[in-house]
This record gives structure tokens, sequence and C-alpha cells, in this order.
């Protein structure tokens, strides 16, 4: 019988958790604070194009004081691309204001939902010692959010692009979280919803990549 794995890493949006509905939707009820009426269609297409097209969000050799500031700036050009290219920036007399509230709202639990099977999963590797740790590009916000929605009693361990300074699906985010564990990569497994960030990059960094597809749930065992 294979022996279970060491460490199993898993990324966080999209994976764990969701946004409820959509990135466009949660902008526009946030919007209606300041008496903004968005399309959330529009807006929703007008960020994943901007998402697509930004730099990842990393910051190699900056101080751990400077990184919250610079995550910060990375999320208001984001949404300062995405309301241009919406022409919706205009609406707003203060988006500075807007966006503010925007960014502390993303760090509660309202705007996410947790997937149905994943405390299930937690729970089912935990009790077999397998250590459960994520591997994310997001920001420190994330300490927050799954602290929010009552995830964080299950990892060990968080790394994350920012404070790394590389983002998936550079290997050396993978191996910076296996560091945390005197871990080898053959013994550990990384589960995540993108091919190309999640699978290629764990499978480069040598853990035994496992690419979850979100129509369906995470099995208990192996996923091949």
């Amino acid at each position: 019988m294979e022996e279970n794995p060491k460490v199993i890493f898993l990324d966080a949006v999209g994976t764990l958790f969701g946004v409820r509905e959509s990135v466009g939707h949660m902008y526009a009820e946030v919007a209606k604070q300041f008496h903004v009426v968005l399309e959330p269609r529009v807006i929703n297409q007008a960020f994943y194009q901007a998402f697509e097209a930004a730099v990842p969000i990393a910051f190699p050799g900056a101080e751990p004081a400077e990184i919250p500031k610079l995550e910060f700036e990375w999320w208001r050009g984001l949404a300062v691309q995405t309301f241009q290219s919406a022409g919706a920036i205009a609406l707003f007399s203060d988006f500075d204001a807007y966006f503010g509230k925007l960014y502390d709202f993303f760090a509660t639990a309202d705007p996410w939902q947790v997937y149905p099977d994943v405390v299930e999963f937690l729970s089912y590797w935990r009790k077999r010692n397998s250590k459960l740790a994520i591997v994310s590009n997001f920001d420190s916000r994330i300490y927050r959010v799954l602290a929010a929605l009552e995830l964080d009693q299950y990892f060990s361990s968080v790394t994350i692009s920012t404070e790394t300074g590389v983002a998936k699906p550079d290997p050396a985010i993978f191996h910076a979280a296996l560091q945390k564990y005197n871990c080898q990569p053959a013994q550990a497994w990384h589960i995540g919803d993108s091919y190309s960030q999640d699978y290629r990059g764990a499978k480069a960094a040598g853990l035994r990549a496992i690419l979850l597809e979100r129509d369906s749930p995470i099995k208990l065992t192996e996923v091949n």
C-alpha cells in the first residue's frame, strides 16, 4: 500500500473557496454603498481581462514591512485598469475611497464561499497525519480570509507569492513551501485548479501534481 503524502499543498482561490456569484457582482455590491450602479457582467469581463494581463503578484527583494503597501497598490492598479476598460471609473466621485472599501471587503468572509467538499477532504487527511498547507498566488489578506471562513485550523503553513517573492508556476514557491517541512518533493502532493500554475508548476518542482476540475469534488483518496 502506498504511503500517505507527508504534506498536501493546496491552492486557495478556486480550490478551497471561490467568489460568491462573480467578481463583478461583488464589485457591484460594494459600489452600491457609493450610490453607483454597475453592470456586474461588464465589470467581471473587464476584471478577468486585466487580471490575465497583469504581472504576477510577487515582489522580489521587498522588505516584509513594505509588502502590505505593495499588495494594496498592485490590486489598486488592477482595479483602475478594470474600471477604465469597463468605462465605469468616472461614475465614482472618489474612486480611492471605493477601492479601499472593496479591498477590505475581500479580506472578510462575505464575498467568499467554501466549496462543499473541502471540509470533509481536509478532515480526512488530517486524521491520517498528512500535513496540510497552502501554496497560493494570493496576498497577505489570506490569513484573515482563512480565519473568517474557519479554515485556518486545518493548515500548518501558508506560502504566498507576495511573501515569497515568486509566484506559481515558478518551482521556487513550491520549494519554499517544502523547506518548512524538511520534505522531499516526491513526498508531497499539490492540488489546484489551474493547469498552468498549479499542475505544471508543481510537476516542474517534482511534486505529485493533481489538477482539480471544480465541477467535480476533491476526492478523499488519490486523484490520478
